[in-house]
């Protein structure tokens, strides 16, 4: 699943929270740091040899320069010259914010074929173990399907247990942009699920992108199923403290910063990633209009005027999510503070009828998933609020002209 999935786990949580301080001070004493040494990881290596690389006899720019720079620089080439540097750095290229997304789509399929390759070879090295052989053949299989025709990734990165993002609908003419946020567990072999297809992020999102386009056919969507950070596994400190959302927080607002044109966009965080959204909130670019959370656990704020964002915060909780159940407070870093469905948070509060528990929000056919197609298309007079109160429904804008036909 890709947020806290079951709810006997709440009881870890509790303890979690019970023994804040002896959490604190062991982690003060480097007991719950885990660091690993390893060589450069596919994309260092790609961005290292970029670096180091040339066109038209000129040195490439620095990989990490500002998104309208990159962007200038790769409309100084031709396609020819592009593509080149997309074959040759395919990692650097795919997940460089200001590539042409088009170029970054080709750069990323370049590279899940390569990495495709490296785990054929994988499954067939007898010095692995059987569990190591098992464990290729299911990302070798994970990446042919991410091969199939048509689909396209705005990042991708293979290593540990993988990040990546992908891309429902034409980024570049899209009128409104929506972004999906998942929570725990989410990683390159839960992207995409089989069972309970609308917890993992391609399935929220193309759920998502098809309700948008049923609530108003006219108006161009495009939607990211965005797992491009190291998400929490398990529920357990990582998920009990703020330190992957604040990763996620830098990488979330690269991304937003990079997208073409000039769309609103819309968040919709899921579970832990309502705090990964909550921790970036003061630093989004204005474009982000609204940040719609689910099943949330907190977002590290006591209320949404302490979020510090122009964007509207939107709520809502199935009345069957276990995740109610969760002692919504912060103390030493445990915890992620106030209950944003909670009148005292301010968030305008949706109805989430029919959502089906924490995993069920982007279940189609549910008022959870028609009052998010109805924020991404810009109707917002057509939202359901939770209750009849001024809040839900204060100071909204009138249904745009990209908005509901």
């Amino acid at each position: 699943m890709t947020s806290f999935d079951t709810s006997p786990q709440l009881n870890v949580w509790r303890a979690l929270l019970a023994l804040a301080v002896v959490f604190v001070m062991l982690t003060t004493s480097g007991w719950t740091a885990v660091h690993s040494h390893r060589g450069a990881t596919p994309l260092q290596a790609s961005r290292s040899a970029w670096q180091h690389g040339r066109v038209a006899g000129q040195a490439l720019p620095d990989p990490d320069s500002a998104p309208g720079r990159l962007s200038r620089f790769f409309a100084s080439l031709d396609a020819r010259q592009r593509g080149r540097l997309a074959h040759r750095y395919p990692l650097a290229v795919g997940n460089m914010n200001g590539a042409p997304v088009r170029l970054r789509y080709t750069a990323n399929r370049i590279a899940i074929g390569q990495q495709r390759g490296i785990e054929l070879g994988r499954m067939h090295d007898n010095r692995l173990s059987s569990l190591g052989h098992q464990e290729a053949g299911r990302r070798m299989h994970r990446y042919e399907a991410m091969l199939h025709k048509g689909r396209t990734f705005l990042a991708f990165d293979p290593m540990g247990s993988g990040r990546v993002a992908e891309v429902f609908g034409n980024l570049d003419r899209a009128q409104r942009i929506s972004v999906v946020v998942p929570g725990v567990d989410t990683d390159l072999l839960t992207f995409q699920r089989t069972n309970k297809k609308y917890s993992a992020p391609v399935g929220m999102a193309t759920s998502l992108y098809g309700a948008e386009r049923a609530a108003s056919p006219r108006t161009r969507t495009a939607v990211i199923a965005w797992a491009d950070y190291t998400a929490p596994s398990g529920l357990g400190m990582d998920a009990a403290t703020g330190v992957r959302a604040q990763e996620g927080a830098v990488r979330l607002n690269a991304l937003l910063r990079a997208l073409p044109g000039k769309a609103p966009v819309a968040l919709y965080c899921h579970s832990y990633g309502s705090v990964l959204c909550g921790v970036a909130a003061h630093t989004l670019p204005s474009r982000v209009s609204d940040i719609a959370v689910a099943g949330s656990p907190g977002m590290r704020a006591d209320k949404a005027s302490a979020l510090h964002t122009s964007a509207r915060v939107w709520a809502m909780r199935d009345s069957d999510d276990w995740i109610q159940d969760v002692p919504y407070l912060e103390f030493g870093g445990l915890g992620h503070g106030a209950d944003p469905v909670s009148k005292a948070f301010g968030a305008r509060v949706l109805s989430a009828r029919d959502a089906k528990g924490h995993g069920g929000y982007f279940e189609p056919g549910t008022e959870s998933l028609r009052n998010f197609a109805d924020i991404g298309v810009g109707a917002y007079d057509s939202v359901s609020c939770a209750h009849d109160d001024d809040v839900c429904r204060q100071d909204l804008p009138a249904t745009s002209a990209a908005g509901r036909a």
